[in-house]
């Protein structure tokens, strides 16, 4: 008798039940957290039976049978009728043998299961074919399989869940009890929300709807899958700190010569959680309300190109916030809406990033650090992310103190492709009498917009103590243009135009000097990103370093600073002597902008060019204007036994500042980085200009207005970074003083001069 006959089912104990379940396989176990089964999923219950027109009553139930035995037996077993004649197979007490498929059956199946664990007719007769099988038979198999690893699946993911739960629920717990012994840090009794200065039934209402989102994740945690609040101590960057880091540009903990009140606020302690947390969730409402609102909330500057707070309406729309303003402190607030060329997720990554943050803002953040993380979100994004945060804030000028900030920092998902990230300060928590900057509900809602781009609206609400802000920079820092919402937005605009250039792949070959290479623009843009990180961190009044006057009791000083280089493949070794000065031009902004950058122009100021023909070797585009640009020059010496010099720069340029940077570079390394090469091994010691727009009421004339509408004058700094000694240990002389002093005073008369000539 061939293999596959069946024993007559009419002995058979019947395996169906009335309704048509099959009895003992009619439910998969191990569904929970709110999972419901599927009687329409085929995969769901085990195999059906088709009836088909050539297969009579026996041969079902042989197949029928066959089957349930196979699941019995982990979906490898098929029992088979036992060989001989009718009158044995009918006897009631005939116990049925089985038979397994045999090994190379299961495992040529075991095989084609992995590849296609759902075949077709035709490949189900094929396989019967060659393993001697019916195709029935590798159907029935196939089915049971599928049920068997699903339910395998199931069961592993639901201890998973259930053990996610349980955290969830311990954190709850612990937040609870947290929450009801907190004491006041004044007066050591119990805290309430109102002494917080916050609007207690906005917080009851946010409390409930925070719970109900705690009870909704628990009971579809196949999810989103939750994280625990964790405690860190100072996070390390992946980038190790150099020794002479301007600013300490690296995200890192560990802040080089930082402020008295920055190193003096460590991680916040375990009773402080409870209140950040609470601090955070009514910062994130006050920040989306005043985000959809206009006027009156809002109104225009009186120049037309900003929205400013209305300052009686806000203390009528927000009543309690966080606290009273201080003192002697002034309010600054702006908003600003810009559609940036950016996915939504890429932005709320970069925010949550501290190193990424504080690359991409370098020119106004010169030092930023974690010390804590309360929270790294759910569902494997930000979404409840917490930090708490120290940051310092800069304009590009030493004429201007830095504003340092110690602040949480929550990440929330609102709806549908809407992030919101707001920082807050946590002075009320943690009061400090040297602080002279609190940040009031900061930061932007993101929307996503087609084809990867993002609708950004930043709001900047600080009050601050200016009173250390040079006369040169007054009307700038009060109008808000210089650390408002429009430069954060400016900055951001264009480095999402930077990021863009560098993934594109879509390179024209036509122009002259392109660098098409794909690898080469990589290097090159990371160097130059390198060379503007530097000088910005090192040309600000950072309290990473102290400037020293040399000269001049006006606005015209000179000031300067040492380092030493040490075991840094970034910097050549030695002494480096770093020198600044900032002075208003009766210029607008952009005819700056364009004399600097301009290779042909550049003899008249660069008198390290010793009066050679600069010509542009190869450049990158990396904007939408014309002016943002990575450039290499080469310096063609008048002097044919000089050697010629090879000059990296990086121009960029947006409504609120435009920057000049350039270094000089080894001919040799650059070659390697325009071929692909590691550019962190190249030497730099970056100088420049930084541009900004004056404000005051004063400066604006007749014949000054320019394309891009700035009039006016203009802030200009000028710092250069130069190696006076290679060894480190020797001593500054007072003649590398002298000489640096004189080259930043003769180079600020020669962009005067030829300014002036141009302006006449």
């Amino acid at each position: 008798m061939p293999a596959g006959v069946m024993v007559p089912t009419r002995n058979m104990p019947s395996m169906i039940s009335g309704n048509g379940n099959v009895g003992g396989f009619g439910t998969i176990s191990g569904l929970t957290l709110g999972q419901q089964p599927n009687n329409n999923m085929m995969e769901g219950q085990l195999h059906p039976f088709e009836m088909t027109q050539n297969t009579s009553e026996s041969e079902i139930a042989r197949m029928r049978d066959e089957e349930f035995d196979s699941a019995l037996k982990s979906g490898s077993e098929n029992h088979e009728g036992v060989s001989g004649d009718d009158d044995q197979d009918t006897r009631p007490n005939k116990k049925k043998r089985y038979h397994r498929h045999t090994q190379h059956q299961i495992q040529e199946m075991e095989a084609f299961f992995k590849e296609c664990p759902h075949p077709d007719d035709k490949q189900r007769k094929e396989l019967g074919r060659v393993l001697g099988l019916e195709p029935l038979q590798v159907k029935f198999w196939f089915q049971n399989k599928r049920t068997q690893m699903k339910t395998q699946h199931e069961r592993q993911e639901n201890s998973q869940l259930r053990a996610e739960n349980e955290k969830l629920r311990a954190d709850n717990m612990r937040y609870r009890e947290a929450l009801s012994t907190a004491s006041c840090p004044n007066c050591g009794g119990p805290t309430a929300v109102g002494q917080m200065s916050f609007d207690e039934h906005h917080l009851r209402l946010e409390n409930a709807r925070l719970r109900e989102e705690i009870d909704r994740i628990s009971a579809i945690a196949a999810k989103y899958v939750g994280k625990p609040v964790v405690s860190y101590p100072l996070l390390s960057s992946p980038m190790t700190p150099r020794p002479l880091d301007f600013g300490s540009q690296t995200g890192s903990g560990e802040m080089y010569g930082a402020g008295e009140l920055l190193r003096s606020i460590n991680a916040p302690a375990e009773a402080d959680k409870p209140m950040i947390i609470e601090l955070a969730v009514a910062a994130m409402e006050e920040l989306v309300r005043m985000a959809q609102m206009g006027e009156p909330l809002w109104m225009t500057s009186l120049d037309g190109s900003t929205s400013v707070l209305n300052e009686e309406e806000y203390i009528r729309t927000f009543p309690r916030g966080i606290g009273p303003k201080p003192t002697g402190f002034k309010c600054e607030a702006s908003k600003e809406t810009c559609v940036v060329i950016m996915n939504h997720i890429s932005l709320v990554e970069i925010l949550m990033d501290v190193h990424q943050w504080s690359t991409v803002f370098s020119a106004i953040v010169s030092k930023a650090s974690t010390l804590d993380v309360l929270s790294t979100g759910i569902a494997g994004n930000y979404n409840g992310a917490l930090q708490v945060m120290t940051a310092e804030f800069q304009v590009p000028s030493p004429l201007v103190p830095t504003r340092e900030s110690y602040y949480v920092r929550y990440c929330k998902h609102h709806a549908e492709g809407t992030w919101a990230v707001v920082d807050v300060s946590l002075d009320n928590i943690r009061p400090n009498p040297a602080m002279r900057c609190r940040r009031r509900p900061s930061g932007c809602l993101i929307q996503e917009m087609p084809n990867g781009y993002s609708k950004v609206t930043w709001i900047e609400h600080v009050e601050i103590d200016d009173r250390g802000v040079h006369n040169l920079y007054k009307q700038l820092v009060s109008s808000g243009h210089a650390f408002g919402a429009k430069r954060w937005i400016a900055t951001l605009d264009r480095q999402c135009e930077r990021l863009a250039s560098l993934m594109a792949t879509n390179i024209p070959t036509g122009d002259a000097g392109v660098i098409t290479n794909q690898d080469g623009r990589k290097s090159m843009l990371k160097l130059a990103e390198r060379m503007v990180i530097s000088f910005c961190a090192g040309v600000g009044a950072s309290t990473a370093h102290t400037w020293t006057t040399l000269s001049g009791t006006g606005a015209d000083d000179v000031r300067v600073m040492t380092r030493k280089s040490v075991d840094d493949p970034g910097r050549p070794p030695g002494i480096v002597l770093s020198a600044a000065t900032s002075f208003w031009l009766p210029v607008s902004p952009k005819r700056v902008f364009d004399f600097l950058r301009d290779e042909n122009s550049r003899n008249e100021w660069d008198i390290l060019s010793n009066g050679g023909v600069v010509q542009e070797m190869a450049h990158i585009a990396n904007g939408r204007d014309t002016g943002n640009c990575v450039s290499l020059l080469r310096v063609n010496s008048a002097n044919s036994s000089q050697t010629n010099m090879l000059i990296l720069q990086e121009s960029c340029t947006d409504p609120t500042a435009s920057f000049v940077i350039y270094a000089p570079v080894d001919i040799v390394a650059m070659n390697v980085v325009l071929n692909g090469g590691d550019p962190d091994y190249v030497a730099l010691l970056p100088s420049g200009f930084a541009i900004l727009p004056d404000r005051s009421s004063g400066s604006t004339g007749s014949g000054m207005d320019d394309a891009r509408g700035n009039s006016g004058g203009s802030l200009l700094t000028v710092a250069f970074q130069i190696l006076v000694d290679s060894v480190p240990t020797a001593k500054l002389s007072l003649g590398s003083v002298a000489t640096v002093n004189n080259l930043i005073a003769c180079t600020v008369e020669r962009i005067k001069a030829s300014l002036s000539c141009e302006n006449a």
